[in-house]
């Protein structure tokens, strides 16, 4: 697996892998976090991914040479409560669900983590889908992130999650 930074270029393939999410979570009845649309046919979320592309925080995992994951890392999203201390934000992670398994989502937290540790920030933050059965924050638990405060955008429940890391300040 490489990551590699993305480009204008992978917006496509970055739609895809939300279109194929979109898919398998419709298939189990999980329409709560994205819906049940392609985000290739919703043109606010074409606009957001071409957005993150050119945001220079965008980062597309490759396995055999196909994109397989994208994380989108930056500031705090306009609808969370700001940090008091400098951070990186997780904007954005979603996995190709043909690389399912493959530890695609765990390779991409690492690299952000990586990156925070790298720009000397202590505070990794992630916001994620708080509703159904919680299991993706869960998942976001069993990656080292810990809760911290719960919030809502219209009827679109959200749990903030953070990370504490060694801060190389000096």
């Amino acid at each position: 697996m490489i990551i590699r930074d993305g480009h204008l270029g992978d917006v496509p393939a970055v739609l895809a892998m939300f279109d194929s999410a979109v898919a398998w979570l419709t298939a189990q009845g999980r329409t709560g976090q994205w819906g049940s649309e392609p985000f290739s046919t919703d043109a606010a979320r074409v606009e957001s991914v071409t957005s993150w592309a050119t945001s220079g925080g965008m980062r597309v995992a490759e396995l055999d040479g196909r994109p397989a994951g994208c994380l989108v890392v930056g500031s705090a999203m306009p609808y969370v409560t700001p940090a008091s201390e400098p951070e990186l934000y997780v904007q954005g992670l979603v996995i190709d669900q043909r690389f399912h398994g493959r530890g695609v989502g765990s390779a991409l937290l690492e690299r952000a983590r990586a990156e925070a540790v790298e720009r000397k920030v202590a505070l990794l933050r992630v916001d994620c889908y708080g509703g159904d059965d919680g299991r993706l924050v869960a998942y976001y638990e069993s990656q080292g992130f810990t809760r911290t405060e719960s919030f809502r955008v219209g009827d679109w429940p959200g749990q903030i999650l953070e990370m504490r890391l060694p801060s190389a300040r000096g």
